[in-house]
């Protein structure tokens, strides 16, 4: 069962700088989601990083849930959503998202309910379309793939895995179509 995941975070590795948001949805059904805003692990950010996501780490040191409590309720929310199938996270540039929730099921339960592997939007998009590396921006896809999302907020954990989720689920609507091309 595939879960689209997306992240927000003060610096590009975890541990070193903190994970502040996550959202997911199902695939199958991107009406059901989860999101959780965390407490920051330190004061450790990249101003970038910050500015990207809006995110002001002395506010989520008052608002942020705890990074435990924060991992637990996301482990609760898969177990509750998942049928008989096996957990896939799901990401657009799985690498970076995989990494921080990966580290922080580690860190603060001892495990991931998804495994040790994630499936990259990119990577799938390559592989269908034999593209180039650099055609697998979501701005480069074609307008077939890019879902109507004129109410989007980009750099939302919780938006941009809605829109993931709808961006694969027309990779496969359209597999057939996107190996022709």
């Amino acid at each position: 069962m595939y879960f689209s995941v997306d992240v927000e975070t003060s610096g590009p590795i975890p541990g070193e700088y903190s994970l502040l948001s996550l959202g997911a949805c199902r695939v199958d059904d991107p009406s059901i989601t989860t999101y959780i805003e965390f407490r920051p692990l330190n004061d450790r950010a990249v101003p970038e990083a910050l500015a990207v996501s809006g995110f002001d780490l002395a506010g989520l040191n008052k608002t942020g849930i705890d990074p435990a409590q924060g991992m637990k309720s996301f482990e609760n929310w898969i177990m509750a959503n998942l049928d008989r199938r096996t957990p896939v996270f799901v990401g657009l540039n799985a690498s970076f998202d995989w990494s921080f929730v990966n580290w922080y099921f580690h860190k603060f339960l001892g495990g991931n309910p998804f495994g040790f592997s994630a499936l990259d939007i990119k990577a799938y998009y390559m592989g269908l379309t034999g593209s180039s590396w650099e055609d697998t921006k979501s701005s480069r896809m074609p307008e077939v793939l890019k879902p109507d999302h004129s109410n989007r907020r980009v750099h939302n954990a919780l938006s941009d895995a809605v829109y993931q989720a709808d961006i694969l689920n027309r990779m496969f609507s359209q597999r057939k179509q996107l190996l022709k091309s």
